[in-house]
């Protein structure tokens, strides 16, 4: 809409159309006074090409495959290929597992996405005191490379993509995981997968930290330069927005401090001496599909051109693969409803297109009785045929961004991009995102929109179906999948197996070098790989590091 004449036209068309509009209201008034998303950004009756009419169209959409990324980071999309298919999966033990990874890969999952249970991800053995009532709840136990190689049994490591979703003990599963690839005579540089390996967004969001965020960034970065060199294909970290989203952040926040948190690892890679492009293409992240169907389409497109103009103009990326976000998005668990759980069958629906139209690499859709136990066996596959309908039955692959150009979408586009750039300034001038947590800044922030959200809840002034309004009287819910507190029994047999029959004194020089490193400035990596290799368990690396780093302390931010 570049014509002069042509904009005068449509604007007085526009505004004599929006008086008529004036003046039928007075007769039949619209349903909201004001209308606005979860952002509290407003809505606009109508949009036209006046709202974006002076854009670059090559500066700010360019093409697939191009910068600024706007509309895809392949130039393809899904014509080529379609988005890796993923659920989220781990429970009880490895071996039952394993038993669920084989029924999702029989089903057509082209990916695995490994969830592990909370002793794991704070860095504590199934026996220890901390993980009493715990062993195998929201995930699987794994507590030595033995659980590792009972979980990937049967599945060869070079076939598959592999996501770990673990923080502050990613090294420590990374070295397991390369471990049992060396076992099937695979080597590193074979692999393909993801460790989330985001530890800021836990101290913000969270919560499952082990050390302070000093010698976490060391960690990651340790992480970052091993991969570079021995495991060129993995992604080192998967930047997560969606446990900010699951906090209760709104879309432009979700943006806004994740990508305030990837700075903070690319400005933390950088002071370790690495070279940009040596680890930029491999960052990857992970967002949140909620509910706010155009808004979320508009989030993920903002998110990749401004990460692409900050990996440019910031940090002087030349490779564009390291301007080029890749993103997995799982569909959002905070709002499943455990009241008439099938309708969640819908909410899901809805949240997984978002992500495909938003041009997602990877999606992992919940089942529908999640807000009520571990999904069953039926209610993953429904979960999976969803995104199996999305792909081949509805044609939204067909075309790249379908929805670019649509007014509405490239309007919002731009307005969650300056809004998160707004937030991402101010946690620059506080020092960067470890600074704004340190503070509580990024906490409170998060608290405040969660809070807001909720009492839009409670006043019906936002509608959750089933919940505040269209309730129905329902039955006690059955067959629900429940974890047998009989795991931890077991685990704790095989853990004292384990250690009478390994190697001690093997163990004991592995976790002595592994101390030595950590006190140095080395590489922690090879000395994590040894000590897995020689069965030290997960829980007795962590307290090395715990000896050396020592463990966090939240601070309180609710006292203002």
């Amino acid at each position: 809409m570049t014509d002069q004449k042509s904009q005068t036209n449509l604007k007085d068309a526009f505004e004599q159309w929006s008086g008529g509009v004036e003046k039928k209201l007075a007769k039949a008034p619209e349903r909201k006074q004001e209308f606005v998303n979860t952002s509290g950004i407003p809505i606009k009756r109508l949009y036209t090409p006046l709202d974006h009419g002076d854009a670059d169209y090559v500066n700010q959409l360019g093409f697939p495959g191009s910068d600024p990324f706007t509309r895809g980071v392949q130039p393809t999309m899904y014509r080529g290929r379609y988005w890796t298919m993923r659920q989220y999966a781990g429970f009880a033990s490895a071996e039952e597992s394993n038993r669920r990874y084989r029924f999702l890969l029989d089903q057509g999952q082209t990916g695995l996405s490994v969830a592990f249970d909370l002793p794991t991800q704070i860095g504590y053995d199934s026996d220890h005191e901390m993980a009493v009532g715990e062993v195998g709840k929201v995930g699987v136990a794994i507590d030595s490379l033995k659980d590792m190689e009972t979980l990937f049994d049967g599945i060869p490591l070079d076939q598959v993509s592999t996501s770990m979703t673990i923080n502050a003990p990613a090294a420590v599963l990374l070295a397991m995981y390369i471990a049992v690839a060396e076992q099937q005579g695979i080597g590193p540089e074979k692999l393909r997968g993801t460790i989330q390996n985001d530890i800021l967004k836990e101290y913000s969001s969270r919560g499952t930290y082990i050390f302070p965020p000093k010698p976490s960034m060391r960690i990651i970065t340790d992480i970052f330069s091993f991969c570079a060199e021995k495991v060129p294909q993995w992604n080192t970290i998967s930047i997560s927005g969606y446990h900010i989203r699951e906090a209760g952040s709104t879309a432009v926040q979700e943006v806004a401090f994740t990508l305030a948190n990837a700075i903070a690892y690319v400005n933390g890679a950088l002071e370790a001496g690495l070279e940009v492009d040596s680890f930029g293409p491999r960052l990857s992240f992970f967002f949140n599909a909620h509910l706010d169907f155009f808004e979320e389409i508009a989030k993920y497109r903002a998110a990749r051109r401004l990460w692409a103009r900050i990996m440019e103009k910031r940090f002087k990326a030349r490779d564009p693969r390291s301007r080029m976000m890749r993103f997995h998005t799982q569909t959002a668990g905070c709002t499943l409803t455990a009241q008439q759980p099938q309708n969640n069958i819908v909410r899901v629906a809805f949240q997984a297109l978002s992500a495909v139209l938003g041009g997602t690499q990877s999606l992992h859709t919940n089942s529908m009785d999640e807000a009520l136990s571990l999904p069953t066996e039926e209610s993953v596959r429904i979960a999976l045929r969803t995104q199996q309908l999305i792909a081949y039955e509805t044609g939204v692959a067909d075309t790249v961004d379908p929805l670019g150009g649509c007014h509405y979408v490239e309007k919002l586009t731009n307005e969650i991009e300056a809004r998160a750039q707004e937030y991402i300034d101010k946690i620059d001038e506080m020092g960067g995102a470890v600074s704004a947590i340190e503070s509580g800044y990024i906490q409170r922030e998060i608290q405040d929109s969660a809070y807001k959200y909720q009492l839009e809840i409670e006043k019906g002034e936002k509608v959750v179906v089933g919940i505040n309004r269209f309730q129905v009287e329902e039955e006690k819910p059955t067959n629900l999948l429940r974890v047998d507190p009989a795991v931890r029994v077991s685990q704790n047999e095989e853990l004292g197996k384990l250690r009478s029959e390994r190697d001690t004194e093997k163990v004991k020089t592995a976790l002595s070098s592994l101390k030595e490193e950590a006190e140095g400035s080395g590489n922690l990596m090879p000395a994590i790989l040894d000590a897995v290799k020689a069965y030290a368990t997960l829980g007795e690396i962590c307290d090395v590091l715990r000896g050396v780093f020592g463990e966090y302390q939240p601070i309180n931010t609710l006292g203002r």
